[in-house]
């Protein structure tokens, strides 16, 4: 049955990265995300139901549309593939349990964070603001009020030390060094792992997209680089990876 269970998971997962791409694209533009059908960005033919299948009519289609035949960018299918596996990893790291709530929303947050501030240099505060209520409630259903008012207090800190860095970077370059949404991104992933981890997911991104930035400079020359996928990663390797850096200071402290 875990089997069976993985492969539910795994789909699932795919629809709703879909329809997560959907709304890292269009709530930047203002425009309907329920209403309007999808179309293509070339000719603007409607997407049929069987052109909508994630994953599958890449494949069937060739990975062209079906009517102008030009390319559909090869970033549909991989993030519908990345999403499956975001929730087939929560699937097996918490079961079809309540205690899978509060990371599933959290990493659908990132999903559709890194569609937008990739396309738009931005983090929707349309997607935080009903996210951070609907992560409130899982929290006082699941760990009560007590464990709810300390999350929160921990979010604060996480978002106080982002914008500390923030500060410093703006003074050392002289120039704005991070966008607000980073600061909210932070509140969220200290929220729920817990402000020494978010600390810690700051040097793991900057670990991640030192390289990445560095080939993009290079290749793209653009001198604006989002950091918020990359914190998005490292706030996902830590979540499924169960580190805890506490453990460290406490390490420091009895040595």
């Amino acid at each position: 049955m875990t089997i069976f269970y993985s492969i539910v998971a795994f789909v699932y997962g795919t629809i709703f990265g879909s329809f997560y791409n959907v709304l890292g694209e269009r709530i930047p533009e203002k425009k309907p995300v329920v209403m309007t059908r999808s179309e293509c960005p070339h000719c603007k033919h409607k997407l049929t139901p069987i052109e909508l299948i994630p994953i599958i009519s890449y494949v069937i289609q060739g990975g062209k549309c079906k009517k102008c035949k030009k390319k559909i960018p090869t970033f549909y299918p991989l993030f519908e593939i990345a999403s499956g596996l975001t929730f087939l990893a929560v699937y097996l790291s918490y079961g079809f349990t309540p205690q899978a709530l509060v990371p599933l929303t959290l990493l659908s947050v990132f999903l559709i964070t890194v569609v937008s501030d990739l396309n738009y240099l931005l983090i929707l505060d349309e997607v935080l603001i009903p996210a951070f209520v609907l992560l409130v409630i899982e929290m006082l259903l699941v760990e009560g009020l007590g464990d709810t008012i300390l999350h929160i207090l921990h979010g604060l800190a996480a978002a106080g030390i982002m914008a500390s860095i923030k500060l410093m970077g703006d003074f050392m370059f002289k120039k704005e060094s991070m966008g607000g949404g980073d600061i909210k991104l932070m509140f969220f992933i200290g929220l729920v792992l817990g402000w020494p981890s978010a600390l810690m997911s700051v040097f793991v991104a900057s670990l991640i997209g030192f390289p990445i930035s560095l080939a993009v400079l290079k290749y793209h020359k653009t001198n604006v680089i989002p950091f918020g996928p990359f914190l998005v990663v490292a706030a996902g390797i830590l979540l499924f990876s169960g580190f805890d850096i506490r453990i460290f200071f406490n390490m420091l402290v009895n040595y």
